[in-house]
């Protein structure tokens, strides 16, 4: 049994030695010093023995929250600065986004006009390709136009005439028939068709 079983059972029996009454109505001076004296032993042995062990047990307590709470500080301001830095590294990385967004924009912008005036050029190319090819079979027609018309001329005037006729007088026939026929006019319309188609 500990002291305070020991103190009870004592305080009982001073309480039947001295009338059989209820301690606890009439209390006697025997019984005030023993339970004082019960109460002072008790609180030394727990001066001694309980309390040093309860502060430590509460000190340490008390270190563990304040650890836990510096930690979780620590933890807190961390985060903080990790959520700063995210978010500085999304801001740049944004930023470098619309940079090449940017750049591939005037890129492609470059590329289409670099490719419309090489269209341009192109077109330019073979439409003057196609000009010199109209002049030069509008020259070769004209060319072969004259003759047949010379080879006309020829034959008609051998028929009016119903003579043969020497080179001086070929010739001279030839150019009078060629004066007379307007070459330039025919050379303008078909260049000037050729333009239109």
């Amino acid at each position: 049994m500990d002291l305070v079983g020991h103190f009870g059972i004592i305080v009982l029996a001073a309480a039947e030695e001295e009338g059989g009454g209820s301690f606890l109505v009439s209390p006697a001076l025997g019984l005030m010093f023993w339970t004082l004296l019960a109460f002072g032993v008790t609180m030394y042995v727990l001066s001694k023995l309980a309390f040093p062990r309860i502060g430590e047990a509460l000190e340490k307590r008390a270190n563990a929250i304040k650890e836990n709470i510096e930690a979780s500080e620590k933890q807190r301001e961390e985060a903080d600065k990790l959520l700063a830095e995210y978010r500085q590294r999304l801001r740049e990385a944004r930023e470098q986004a619309e940079d090449i967004v940017g750049r591939a924009r005037k890129a492609s912008e470059a590329a289409v006009a670099e490719a419309q005036s090489e269209g341009k050029a192109r077109r330019e190319e073979l439409v003057a390709a196609a000009r010199k090819d109209i002049e030069t079979e509008t020259r070769r027609s004209l060319e072969q136009i004259r003759k047949e018309v010379a080879d006309l001329t020829v034959l008609a005037t051998e028929k009016i005439t119903r003579k043969s006729l020497d080179d001086d007088d070929h010739k001279r026939l030839v150019e009078e028939a060629l004066s007379e026929v307007d070459f330039t006019a025919l050379a303008g319309a078909e260049t000037n068709g050729g333009e239109r188609s």
